[in-house]
């Protein structure tokens, strides 16, 4: 395993680590027992970092990392919090709030601090208002938690949260079909020493190349229930694409997984290919996946000629299928 920092936060992190929405559920059916034997599998391979949130399986998510790393003072834990209340209420950013979800956390994960505390998606006028980054800035101070960031679903939402010079880590969708914030948003997070954690890595699945136009979800996965944003931003399911439209294109990618083992494999590749990612957290609900996601580490980078002909089939063919803010 590689490790880079995460931005300036002292801390150096696995290049690829992982993200517990799908064991705590809204991705079908989990086993919790095989979610820790997946979550042990990737800590003997080195992964040293897992982002989590409180709303993941009602906090659910929280307590199997919490007995997965029990003891484990050498791995970071990343979790975030507001969206088990109104995100729209300012109320829900106050210090008295904001030190209920922090503590309700610790208490899961049985941890005395949060490695890295983030703002869930707030809505856009409360990361420009930036109270809730005073109240974070408390929480620091009074050891609750390490560092704090934001998860965002935009670029102009992360260039908002850097006008905070405390904020010190920036989540975001990031994949070869959303290729949008390594334009502006990256270079400018790297100068600031503003750390980058790339979420929906295989865009909901459509980047291993598995899926058909006939592929059916259970009920309770958001690739059923949110597939046009029915329920939260449509961007975090298939990366904002419509389905078919998905399929179709992930089949025109499929020469990326020539000599690198899978198509999964590659487009994470592609992720860590960027020097200004510090991870990429994909989801994993068994220890098979994890171990496909972890292949990523060892196949070839993509040359130039491939970086420009991804770059422009991006351009020219996906990003106008993209829905959602971006």
């Amino acid at each position: 395993m590689k490790y880079r920092p995460l931005g300036n936060t002292g801390m150096s992190v696995s290049e690829i680590s992982f993200g517990t929405w799908a064991i705590g559920g809204s991705w079908g059916k989990t086993d919790d027992a095989e979610s820790l034997n997946a979550l042990a599998r990737a800590i003997d391979a080195g992964v040293n970092f897992f982002d989590t949130a409180d709303v993941y399986g009602d906090g659910h998510a929280e307590e199997l990392l919490g007995k997965a790393v029990k003891g484990r003072d050498d791995i970071f834990i990343a979790t975030k919090f507001c969206r088990a209340a109104n995100i729209h209420d300012p109320a829900v950013y106050t210090y008295e709030s904001v030190r209920r979800f922090c503590e309700a956390s610790l208490k899961r994960l049985g941890r005395d601090r949060i490695d890295l505390y983030q703002v869930h998606c707030p809505p856009t006028d409360i990361i420009r208002r930036g109270d809730v980054f005073g109240v974070l800035d408390r929480l620091r101070e009074e050891g609750l938690i390490r560092e704090y960031g934001v998860s965002v679903e935009s670029v102009e939402e992360g260039l908002i949260a850097l006008q905070y010079p405390n904020v010190k880590a920036l989540q975001v969708i990031f994949n070869v079909f959303r290729q949008k914030p390594a334009e502006e948003l990256f270079p400018k997070a790297h100068a600031q020493g503003v750390g980058i954690l790339a979420r929906v890595p295989l865009a909901s699945g459509l980047l291993t190349g598995k899926f058909t136009e006939q592929t059916t979800f259970e009920p309770d996965d958001h690739r059923n229930f949110n597939r046009n944003g029915e329920a939260f931003n449509v961007g975090e399911t298939f990366a904002g694409l419509p389905f078919e439209t998905g399929v179709r294109l992930s089949r025109e990618l499929a020469w990326i997984g020539e000599g690198r083992g899978s198509m999964a494999a590659a487009a994470i590749r592609w992720i860590l290919d960027n020097p200004h990612i510090s991870c990429v957290i994909p989801g994993f609900k068994t220890v098979a996946q994890v171990e496909a996601n972890l292949k990523a580490a060892d196949v070839p980078p993509f040359t130039e000629a491939e970086l420009a002909r991804l770059r422009e089939f991006y351009e020219h063919k996906v990003r106008e299928h993209i829905r959602g803010p971006y």
